[in-house]
């Protein structure tokens, strides 16, 4: 039998791939075989270096995904430099902290441009291209406020319980087509998201007092999730938000 989660052959567009949640999400996809376009506004090579040292193809895109003015050049680079698309994972995203009695207009719009707007254009985007030939992944990358209410981030909030929304209603219009759609949401990650909740003593042991894994989550841990999501393996799942939270939901 053919292993379900092997993607030699295929190419995936990570946003957010630089660092953090989306490095381990890009260097766990090219483990299993797949050639990988690292997205971010930053130049760093890691990612791209991690990679290649793999054996798998690497290109970094520089973009600005606070508006939607790269999504048609992003396509069109890793089509041109990587041959072809087969997966889409949008990681990228921002979080602005601030009591809501005092949340500014241009935090707000910072957030949802960046979490949901540019997210849903470029699945868009993607998604023409995975319609026509037939096929196709898409991965957002949710969070535990997809679920929950959260304090002290009301567009944060907002942004990731309108992609769980998204994820659902672009699965109902694409799974026909060939083309699967599903979230991960991660837990509390040790990511520079997450550094000032680490750095609060008082926050940091509530958190992990929450966790039966009883630890902060690694970008690694993403890792098993997305490539699943990424291959055949997952060809019958469609508008699912899989939380990988070392059981933070379970309690």
């Amino acid at each position: 039998m053919a292993n379900p989660f092997d993607l030699t052959g295929k190419v995936a567009i990570v946003t957010g791939g630089n660092k953090g949640l989306g490095q381990g999400i890009a260097i766990a996809l090219a483990e299993a075989g797949a050639d990988i376009a690292v997205v971010s506004t930053r130049s760093e090579t890691e990612t791209v270096d991690k990679v290649k040292a793999l054996g798998r193809k690497a290109i970094h895109i520089a973009a600005d995904l606070t508006s939607t003015e790269p999504v048609a050049r992003i396509l069109e680079t890793t089509l041109k430099e990587l041959g072809g698309l087969d997966i889409l994972v949008n990681n990228a995203g921002m979080i602005r902290r601030n009591d809501s009695v005092d949340f500014t207009e241009a935090d707000w719009d910072a957030v949802i441009d960046l979490n949901l707007k540019s997210v849903f254009f470029l699945s868009q985007a993607a998604g023409k291209h995975f319609i026509a030939q037939g096929r196709g992944k898409i991965i957002n990358i949710a969070s535990m406020l997809s679920f929950q209410g959260g304090i002290r981030v009301p567009s944060y909030t907002a942004s990731k319980s309108g992609l769980a929304g998204v994820t659902k209603l672009l699965a109902n219009e694409w799974a026909a087509k060939g083309v699967n759609i599903n979230a991960i949401a991660p837990g509390y990650m040790a990511t520079d998201n997450t550094a000032a909740l680490q750095a609060d003593e008082a926050r940091n042991k509530a958190i992990l007092d929450r966790i039966p894994a009883a630890r902060w989550g690694e970008p690694s841990d993403m890792g098993g999730a997305a490539v699943f999501l990424a291959s055949s393996a997952s060809d019958y799942v469609n508008g699912a938000i899989i939380p990988v939270d070392g059981g933070w939901l379970a309690r």
